[in-house]
């Protein structure tokens, strides 16, 4: 078991880092000014979702192959960069529908939620980061180590849903007012075209 100063140690680090700027907060940035703050949720669920995906990766040792296989990061890598342009895609077409004055689908619960899962699940990064991260907070002397890192991830969870869904809370009230102008939503959805294209590029230029 993880001792109490462990535990909160770890869960302030976990917030600073929530907190920083990154791929998953402009995600969830963009999708909560696009869809309104219900939609950021759904969103913030899925990441989370990942973050779940990525511990139990460090758990079973999954981890370790992409931090050894460059084969397999790349292969990731990739995925996650075609997911991100597909997004971009959308985004742009969609701003392109609202410029004539129709207004584009809105997406369902489960398909944001979706979304959230594989833009956490195809960054090899964060699997490798928790390869480093986790372990500085786990001894073989409290217990089994799979079974501590399950609570690190948890808890990692927990910070991120705290801090993902207060920016969907704010950023969504922004967007549902700023969506009343369709010139407006003309252009966060370019914005939001953009912004899936930069995270691309940002995969694609990354190393292990």
């Amino acid at each position: 078991m993880l001792p109490p100063e462990i535990i909160a140690s770890f869960f302030g680090i976990a917030v600073l880092l929530a907190l920083s700027p990154g791929p998953d907060n402009l995600f969830v940035l963009t999708q909560s000014i696009l869809w309104g703050r219900a939609a950021g949720l759904w969103v913030v669920l899925g990441l989370c979702t990942g973050v779940l995906g990525h511990t139990l990766a460090v758990s079973v040792g999954l981890a370790a192959v992409f931090a050894a296989s460059q084969t397999a990061f790349l292969v990731v890598k990739l995925a996650g960069a075609a997911y991100l342009l597909y997004l971009a895609w959308g985004a742009l077409r969609a701003g392109k529908v609202s410029g004539n004055g129709a207004r584009p689908p809105r997406q369902t619960g489960a398909q944001l939620y979706r979304r959230g899962v594989i833009m956490s699940l195809t960054n090899p990064k964060v699997t490798i980061f928790f390869l480093a991260f986790l372990p500085q907070f786990a001894s073989p002397a409290r217990g089994s180590l799979g079974l501590q890192m399950l609570m690190l991830g948890v808890l990692f969870m927990l910070a991120a849903f705290l801090v993902f869904s207060a920016l969907a809370v704010f950023s969504g009230s922004v967007g549902e007012r700023l969506q009343r102008s369709p010139n407006v939503q003309l252009w966060l959805n370019r914005a939001a075209g953009v912004v899936f294209i930069g995270l691309a590029l940002r995969l694609l230029t990354s190393e292990r």
